[in-house]
């Protein structure tokens, strides 16, 4: 096998086109770290067919399934869009303090994409772990690289424990997690990205890098409908098909979880918080994450409405943008277009 980081300093262009070697001028390199999952899939689908992205890797996660399946996960998903070289960095299979995992295969199948149930990839995950690609690709290129995570923050913030410079090197950090003044979704005080790994997630949100967190107060907003979903099963979308069968198990849970007749887009919303953050309106303040005791997992941002007469564990630390507000046609619209692309 090639040399692990021998995949890595090209990338590929999104779109399915290989960059291996070269530098894709104009485009904005990205990584994504994901835990695939249905709608991370879709996410991931999403990145492939913008054209103005490149894409350095994906780095997997526990969270929707087992970090083992995830990886699996991410290389089928590589291969399906025609990127199998594209490199895969397998992250940790447990949080920051230890112990098992919380695994949601109740809502994304026991093979995490709907239980399809698709042979095994072909491709191999490299040999750095999640957290080495993360600091070797932000150091290459310092100010130019752009991380989505749509998983537990455990990566992250190995990276930021691993490279005390990862946090100013990294061009922006947005992240699907939280619930910012709204009731969660394993709990009401918690949701299940943050809730896998609190500490994660406590580190990530306060380490100085440029975040962006999108809450499932905003992704629950944007929904594909009964009638979304035929007409993505109907189109010619290049990833259509699998996508439509990937969602009839994950359309099911929502019916019988939260009587939605159709699917939250939690991670394609994130997506598009990526490339067009102008459909987003956001406020600036400090998040901090509950690790302990009742509402663990819960993530509490000072506004900034008051100015406090002593310090508490808010105080010191930098701001990160959390989105407020969300377009929820244009972000729909935006989604579907994409993904019954040709």
């Amino acid at each position: 096998m090639a040399s692990p980081m021998s995949n890595s300093r090209g990338g590929f262009a999104a779109g399915g086109k290989e960059g291996l070697g070269f530098h894709v001028s104009g485009k904005e390199k990205i990584i994504i770290d994901t835990d695939p999952g249905v709608d991370d899939s879709m996410a991931i689908f999403l990145a492939f067919q913008s054209p103005q992205l490149e894409i350095l890797g994906l780095t997997t996660v526990f969270g929707n399934t087992a970090t083992e399946d995830a990886t699996r996960n991410a290389l089928l998903l590589c291969e399906i869009a025609g990127c199998p070289g594209l490199p895969v960095a397998e992250g940790s299979s447990e949080p920051l303090k230890g112990g098992k995992p919380r695994v949601a295969d109740f809502v994304h199948g026991s093979d995490g994409l709907g239980n399809i149930f698709l042979p095994p990839p072909k491709s191999k995950k490299i040999e750095n772990t999640a957290s080495e690609f993360l600091v070797d690709m932000v150091s290459q290129h310092p100010g130019e690289v752009s991380i989505l995570a749509l998983g537990p923050l455990t990566n992250l913030a190995l990276a930021v424990k691993r490279d005390s410079t990862f946090a100013s090197k990294v061009k922006r950090v947005v992240i699907l997690g939280g619930s910012f003044f709204a009731l969660g979704n394993v709990n009401p005080a918690a949701e299940a990205n943050i809730y896998g790994d609190p500490e994660a997630a406590d580190v990530v949100f306060t380490c100085g890098a440029n975040i962006s967190v999108v809450g499932i107060n905003i992704t629950t907003q944007v929904k594909m409908t009964d009638d979304d979903l035929e007409k993505l099963r109907l189109s010619k979308g290049r990833h259509a098909q699998i996508i439509s069968n990937m969602c009839k198990f994950y359309r099911d849970w929502h019916v019988a979880s939260d009587g939605v007749y159709g699917i939250f887009l939690h991670d394609p919303v994130s997506f598009v918080a990526l490339v067009r953050p102008d459909l987003f309106t956001f406020k600036k303040g400090v998040v901090r994450v509950e690790t302990q005791g009742l509402c663990v997992g819960h993530t509490l941002m000072d506004q900034g409405l008051k100015k406090w007469n002593s310090s508490n564990p808010w105080t010191g630390h930098s701001p990160v943008s959390v989105a407020w507000t969300v377009n929820v046609d244009e972000v729909r619209d935006y989604i579907l277009e994409l993904l019954m692309k040709p």
